[in-house]
């Protein structure tokens, strides 16, 4: 019988942003929690119960249900490594100069628009809801600014200026 031979996993070399705050780290914690407690024990029992039914070349139930525990092995060893290196976001407060964590109101020069975002690391990321990344263009280009200053960002076709009129 012949081994079958895997595949590399193209997330195993992704660059993982450690800051987050401390709300996403203990959320990521309950999370691990659950898998381990739960869904770990619930996978190894079904793949128990698989092994039972026979020839395990012959077994699709079996190699499925094993190729799920490995895959939740694998979230858990990730998240895990995740919280080890975990930076938690401590914003200065009252600070005149943009920083991870700080509450940033810009005004787009071009057509007047305001919004404000907050600004931080990649894993808790939601434009929509007004949250960017710190390694985003506007977010790299907010850092370590101040208020009333006006910042250009290169897009793929045109420049756009914002100025900062609030930090929080």
């Amino acid at each position: 019988m012949q081994v079958p031979i895997r595949k590399g996993d193209a997330r195993m070399f992704t660059k993982v942003d450690p800051a987050m705050t401390e709300e996403k780290y203990y959320e990521l914690q309950k999370k691990v929690k659950f898998m381990k407690e739960v869904k770990r024990p619930r996978e190894a029992e079904e793949v128990k119960r698989l092994a039972l039914m026979g020839d395990f070349s012959e077994n699709t139930g079996y190699q499925i249900a094993k190729g799920r525990l490995r895959g939740l092995n694998q979230r858990i060893l990730e998240m895990e490594d995740l919280l080890g290196k975990a930076e938690i976001i401590r914003p200065i407060k009252n600070s005149n100069t943009v920083q991870l964590g700080s509450k940033v109101t810009i005004e787009n020069q071009e057509n007047g628009k305001i919004k404000t975002y907050q600004i931080l690391g990649s894993t808790e990321t939601n434009p929509g809801n007004g949250t960017i990344s710190h390694s985003s263009p506007l977010g790299s280009a907010l850092l370590s600014r101040q208020k009333n200053e006006t910042i250009k960002i290169n897009l793929a076709n045109k420049e756009v200026y914002y100025k900062i009129l609030e930090i929080e």
